[in-house]
């Protein structure tokens, strides 16, 4: 039998395979399952590096902790953990001259700042801990969340710090609203029964464990049970006049960490 015929048959295989690679480079990785919410679908598109990557975003503050002295004698060092609302809160204009913190990341649920709480939070060793999370968590920015997963993932975050002795401050859930365009899905990810519900475990949990709770829901809250149009433009990030407000019931809560509320 000649081989001419076959050299010929691979030779044509392997001229396909050659003219088919330009369209197999251009197909796009598959997307993530859309949640039905465009916003969150895209945002979540955009963040995939990260989960694949990075997933509790250690390198965001690796270096500024290195850099960071040990605390002074008799400093009351107080670290902030949580999502964007912590992130975008800029502490020193709000609580000058005290050695607060930011620990906040854009984006983040409890169970990424479970995995940065050592890098960020222990090893600060910082006198209380703030925590403001778990809104992401009932959105799914993360992927679907049960609220019993987040309140484990409180009560992990209290259980490390109190071992280190670290006194622990929960900052309940701020209410969202749906008064501008730009709030609507941001509302619609974050349904009230929910975050009454979290805000409820919390503050009983507070109550049997010896932490302290710090209610900003209440001091933001409308007569319709979402938060104060003029508290928040995007219906979930507090305005200026928000951190005001969220600012001194934090001192608050802080004073009342270090004066009541001893690690043990």
């Amino acid at each position: 039998m000649s081989r001419q015929p076959i050299i010929r048959t691979i030779s044509q295989l392997l001229f396909a395979i050659l003219l088919s690679l330009p369209a197999l480079a251009q197909q796009t990785a598959p997307s993530i399952p859309s949640t039905g919410f465009p916003g969150l679908d895209e945002y979540r598109t955009s963040r995939i590096s990260i989960y694949t990557d990075d997933f509790g975003q250690l390198a965001r503050y690796r270096e500024a902790n290195a850099a960071l002295a040990p605390p002074a004698a008799g400093e009351s060092r107080v670290v902030f953990i949580g999502d964007s609302i912590t992130d975008y809160w800029k502490l020193p204009d709000y609580f000058p001259g005290k050695p607060y913190i930011n620990r906040g990341i854009d984006g983040q649920s409890t169970p990424e700042m479970l995995v940065r709480f050592r890098q960020d939070v222990i090893d600060l060793h910082p006198k209380v801990l703030v925590v403001l999370a778990g809104t992401n968590d009932i959105a799914g920015v993360t992927g679907p969340t049960r609220n019993e997963d987040i309140e484990a993932n409180y009560a992990s975050m209290a259980e490390l710090a109190r071992a280190h002795g670290i006194r622990v401050v929960f900052a309940s859930i701020l209410p969202a609203h749906n008064y501008t365009h730009d709030a609507e899905e941001s509302f619609a990810l974050r349904p009230r029964n929910r975050i009454l519900a979290l805000n409820k475990w919390l503050k009983d949990y507070c109550a049997k464990n010896r932490f302290v709770y710090l209610d900003y829901f209440s001091a933001v809250v409308d007569e319709r049970g979402m938060l104060k149009r003029n508290l928040s433009d995007d219906g979930l990030h507090p305005t200026d006049a928000g951190y005001k407000i969220m600012a001194s019931l934090a001192e608050k809560a802080i004073q009342k960490a270090l004066a009541e509320n001893p690690a043990r």
